[in-house]
């Protein structure tokens, strides 16, 4: 029997009483015995605090974004063990999969986001710059830093290794340090992952503690600084809320709770058809997947009224191919929930279902599961009722059986549809399976502001569709109402959360300084030699070129027409011109930026390696025959690439360029980005 540990200010730490014992979902035989008793829970609080986070916030948004992608690497190649283990949960391989490798793959996916989307800095500029006064010259910006508390995860049975990894991703990339404490009955597997990780010695000391067991008074201990999550359900997530200590000291509280999540078959849908296929399948693999043990999977099917008695007998003859059984059986696609608690839950729920309608599909009489007794493994048949009178029935709006357990409705159209889906009171996801746009447009606009994802499935989409039930880390996941208010993932989002939005004002040019990226309207020193002259390394921000005079000419116009193929009128049409907006004939706006490249490139061979992207460009004035322009190429924001094997040192600068007339009017601004050229002395910790 596995004596499950908890991690603990730098070390591993047996319980010294109250061990709860943990049996096999399918053997009944006892598997792991847990206890957190001892813990000295306000010391890993602080330890937390001040090792883990001092270490995490001096480390770069890129240098925790290639510490994720080391773990993931490391955990990718430890996890046969975590696979083992699984199977005495309860799960398929397939399910395992889901759990395990879903949680290391949402490591890569923030890995790469950090490095792609975040600046190589320890902290995020958010936003764009505000203008708060008439000339420019006091402004406001908005920065995000890493709260210097300890986030604490508290998380559900079901999904051991990416409920933690998950949340872990988000947290580490932000920069704060964590404390995972996992639901008991699965507490063995979570562990195995964190030893696993902590082993690795990829992890700064403090970044990551782990509580099997209970929680004691940790949350006695929280502060302004500190930031809780729970899944779970309602019920216990908002006690947890109510925490004297996070209430007073307004700790951020993150809730996902179980909801009673729904699809939808549209109503232009019909049987033998792609979408109706689709949708039948998705039912059945939300009630199969984790023997429905998802806060995601579906548990209100909702139906034409036509065409209850079709998809009734669609899922009926799906359902029998589902095997129900030890997942150690290759031919298993369904094992048992996770303890005999949750069975009798599951079991005491379908009861209060079935007052408000009928089982119409499954219930345990039916079932004989393979290589495994029902009396002793926690079994649950795969169970569809139906509740003809959807809009008066109160309980499949309300009871959760959280197992392999759905209930079909019928509605009588779309406006009808809708609102029997906003009677659950808020859910984390619905899906509505439609081959009409239209249809996906009006459900889903009506419904969006009681669900927090919603999946619109058909043939086009099917084939790399990921399923109703799979959260995904660029999306955000979460819901309103019994879905707890909360909100994880959703890429950079997600590690907002982790930090202090704070707004800062004062002139462009100290909020360059401080931002480490130059600001409109900040000073703009003349550089000493040509800016493309220069190394990433020597390059400074707010260095600035101001170029020589160019004007624009009606041959200049006409060249550059024969040359793009442009012939728009208001260039090409002397009276067409002049009737327009523009009053006469005017030049090209890509001729302005190609001319504008004249003036501020260097020509020879230096530092600067290509010109590959052009962002916010906005042309602000007609440039007409006769004009004159010059240009003015700034410095804004510089960044270090990660060396590749076999590639010279080099960082992305992204120039901000300003356009100006003879009367210095601006004409078109726009940034760009350039690859540059390191000194190979000054890369060597790129």
């Amino acid at each position: 029997m596995i004596k499950v540990e908890s991690f603990a200010e730098g070390r591993w730490h047996h319980g010294d009483s109250g061990f709860r014992e943990i049996h096999h979902a399918v053997t009944g035989e006892p598997v792991a015995k847990v206890s957190s008793a001892g813990l000295d829970f306000a010391g890993m609080a602080n330890y937390a605090r001040d090792r883990g986070g001092a270490s995490l916030r001096r480390m770069t948004f890129h240098e925790r974004a290639r510490m994720l992608k080391a773990l993931a690497l490391h955990l990718g190649k430890h996890k046969a063990g975590l696979y083992e283990l699984s199977v005495a949960s309860g799960a398929t391989k397939r399910d395992a999969w889901t759990d395990i490798d879903g949680g290391i793959g949402t490591l890569f996916v923030y890995s790469s986001k950090g490095r792609r989307e975040l600046p190589d800095e320890t902290f995020l500029v958010d936003g764009a710059l505000e203008q708060l006064s008439r000339s420019g010259s006091f402004v406001g910006h908005h920065i995000c830093v890493p709260l210097e508390g300890v986030a604490v995860h508290i998380n559900a049975y079901n999904f051991p290794c990416w409920g933690m990894l998950e949340k872990l991703a988000a947290t580490w990339l932000a920069g704060m340090p964590a404390i995972v404490k996992p639901a008991s009955v699965t507490s063995y597997i979570t562990e195995a992952a964190v030893r696993i990780m902590i082993d690795s010695g990829i992890l700064p000391d403090g970044a990551l503690q782990l509580i099997s067991g209970g929680t004691g008074d940790l949350l006695d201990h929280m502060t302004g600084q500190d930031l809780v999550t729970f899944t779970g359900s309602a019920a216990t997530g908002i006690r947890l809320k109510q925490t004297p200590a996070i209430v007073s000291s307004g700790t951020r509280f993150n809730m996902e709770a179980d909801s009673l999540n729904f699809t939808m078959l549209g109503p232009d849908v019909q049987p033998g058809s792609a979408e109706f296929d689709l949708f039948v399948q998705e039912v059945v693999n939300e009630m199969s997947i984790k023997a429905g043990q998802r806060c995601t999977a579906i548990r209100r099917t909702f139906v034409p009224s036509e065409m209850v008695d079709a998809v009734v007998t669609a899922l009926q003859s799906k359902l029998q191919q589902v095997v129900v059984g030890n997942p150690l059986n290759e031919t298993v696609n369904m094992g048992p929930l996770v303890s005999e608690d949750q069975r009798a839950e599951v079991r005491s729920n379908i009861e209060l279902l079935a007052e408000a309608g009928e089982i119409v599909i499954g219930g345990d009489g039916s079932l004989s599961p393979l290589d495994a007794d029902l009396k002793i493994g926690c079994f649950v048949a795969p169970t569809v009722l139906l509740c003809a009178e959807p809009d008066t029935a109160q309980a499949p709006h309300d009871v959760e059986a959280f197992g392999p357990v759905n209930t079909v409705m019928p509605y009588r159209d779309t406006d009808h549809a809708i609102a029997l889906t906003k009677l659950g009171r808020g859910s984390l996801v619905g899906s509505l399976v439609t081959a009409s746009d239209d249809v996906a447009r009006e459900v889903v606009l009506g419904c969006a502001s009681h669900h927090g994802r919603i999946l619109v499935l058909n043939a086009d989409s099917a084939a790399e569709s990921t399923g109703h039930g799979s959260p995904l880390p660029h999306l955000v996941h979460g819901g309103p109402g019994r879905a707890g208010g909360g909100e994880e993932l959703g890429g950079v989002r997600g590690v907002k959360h982790y930090m202090q939005r704070t707004a800062i004002q004062g002139s462009p040019t100290t909020l360059s300084r401080i931002t480490s990226e130059w600001q409109v309207g900040a000073a703009r020193p003349e550089s000493d030699r040509h800016p493309f002259r220069k190394t990433f390394d020597e390059l400074e921000i707010g260095d600035t070129l101001t170029t020589h005079r160019r004007t624009v000419t009606e041959a200049d116009i006409g060249r550059f027409a024969g040359i793009s193929g442009d012939f728009f009128y208001a260039h090409m049409d002397d009276i067409a011109a002049t009737r327009s907006l523009f009053e006469g004939r005017v030049a090209h706006g890509y001729f302005v930026l190609s001319a504008a490249a004249g003036l501020f490139v260097h020509p020879a061979e230096g530092p600067v390696l290509a010109n590959y992207g052009l962002e916010n460009l906005r042309f602000t004035q007609p440039v007409h025959i006769g004009d004159t322009i010059h240009a003015r190429l700034t410095c804004k924001k510089k960044t270090a690439k990660e060396p590749r094997e076999g590639e010279e040192p080099q960082g992305v600068v992204e120039w901000h360029v300003d356009v100006l007339n003879q009367e210095d009017e601006l004409v078109a601004t726009y940034s760009i980005l350039t690859l540059v050229r390191r000194s190979v002395e000054d890369s060597s910790d790129a």
